[in-house]
């Protein structure tokens, strides 16, 4: 199953979203920039995936899927338009020449946005919904469940590709880490400051608002550290609720910033706290003190970092992922304490023993 000997190749990744899964995927670009020196890595992604991936230094270009403009195509029933918009996807990859082309998300709309690359070599992951025909092989989905990101690795070691260290980046570009620190200095945030990532796609993988005040209030009184609050702009009503009254320790930036934006704050924080988020993830890729509060999923437990942990309480109904049993009680997560959070983050190498 290991990839062909090749000199100048061209490779392309598609991984359309989400932000995670684009963190947990990332080591393929280093892995295959060590197996191949001398080829030119292309990354094909969704438009408000691009950000993540433009400043990595082993990758070469990303490509954009204009996905909006197709689906508003579709729903327009403009056809013609519509087979002009892939005409045009079609020929910007396939003026690329690409060799390889590993579709690491398996379903039918990465599988035919890879078999629309005109690549000879076709290798899917985990190739899904009638995906696996678009491709030349596929590699069934693997690795230790536990461990970050194991079914990229495992991807990774199927394909021959050198996996250590195999370690997630996410590059920043010089006016994303300034950004950060005219914040930091803006906000008087020289001492230190604890990120908090609460805002996910589904209230049960949420902690509770009462809980996040409860955590602030803790930081500030035991740690004497301010807080910077991160979310997206859908996020802005939930995170009034958390701020409310909590102006002098916190800084609410949600909405407020890009995704690299919100990565550079995050690469210099003291400690982040989130739940199962993109932005928690990019905590444990920046190497920093990190904990992340897992109930309803369960993305692993291992995350290889020693200043990193999971926090999670296993229930017999759990990892109920998108079918919860509780009603929403949500169970799992109010058996997270800000008491353990805080005893937890006391543990954490780089963080155990910083005071404001």
């Amino acid at each position: 199953m290991k990839l062909p000997d090749l000199g100048n190749s061209s490779i392309l990744i598609v991984r359309l979203s989400a932000i995670g899964d684009i963190v947990f995927a990332s080591p393929l670009i280093h892995a295959l920039r060590l197996r191949y020196p001398s080829a030119r890595i292309s990354w094909l992604a969704q438009p408000e995936s691009k950000s993540l991936l433009e400043h990595h230094p082993d990758l070469d270009e990303v490509i954009v899927w204009p996905r909006g403009e197709w689906e508003a195509l579709w729903k327009a029933r403009q056809w013609l338009g519509l087979w002009r918009a892939v005409r045009q996807l079609r020929n910007r990859l396939t003026a690329s020449g690409f060799d390889i082309a590993l579709d690491v998300q398996g379903l039918m709309k990465s599988g035919f946005l890879t078999w629309l690359s005109g690549a000879r070599e076709r290798i899917g992951l985990g190739s899904r919904e009638g995906s696996q025909w678009l491709m030349s092989r596929v590699v069934e989905k693997g690795g230790e469940a536990r461990l970050i990101g194991s079914e990229y690795r495992y991807f990774a070691q199927q394909l021959g590709l050198p996996v250590d260290p195999f370690e997630m980046h996410i590059g920043l570009s010089d006016a994303d880490s300034a950004f950060a620190d005219e914040l930091i200095k803006r906000q008087g945030l020289e001492n230190g400051y604890v990120v908090i990532c609460p805002f996910t796609t589904r209230p049960q993988k949420h902690w509770f608002n009462a809980s996040w005040r409860r955590l602030i209030d803790a930081i500030g009184r035991q740690r004497g550290l301010r807080l910077v609050m991160l979310g997206g702009p859908g996020d802005r009503e939930a995170s009034r609720a958390i701020a409310s009254g909590r102006s002098s320790a916190l800084v609410n930036l949600v909405g407020e910033t890009s995704l690299p934006q919100a990565a550079a704050v995050i690469a210099q924080a003291g400690l982040v706290v989130g739940v199962d988020t993109g932005l928690s993830h990019i905590g444990i890729a920046m190497n920093r003190p990190t904990l992340c509060l897992f109930g309803s999923t369960r993305p692993y437990l291992d995350t290889t970092r020693e200043n990193a942990r999971v926090i999670y309480h296993q229930r017999q109904c759990s990892p109920c992922k998108r079918k919860p049993t509780c009603h929403g009680a949500f169970d799992c997560m109010a058996d997270i304490s800000v008491e353990e959070v805080m005893a937890a983050a006391a543990r954490l190498p780089g963080f155990e023993r910083r005071v404001g």
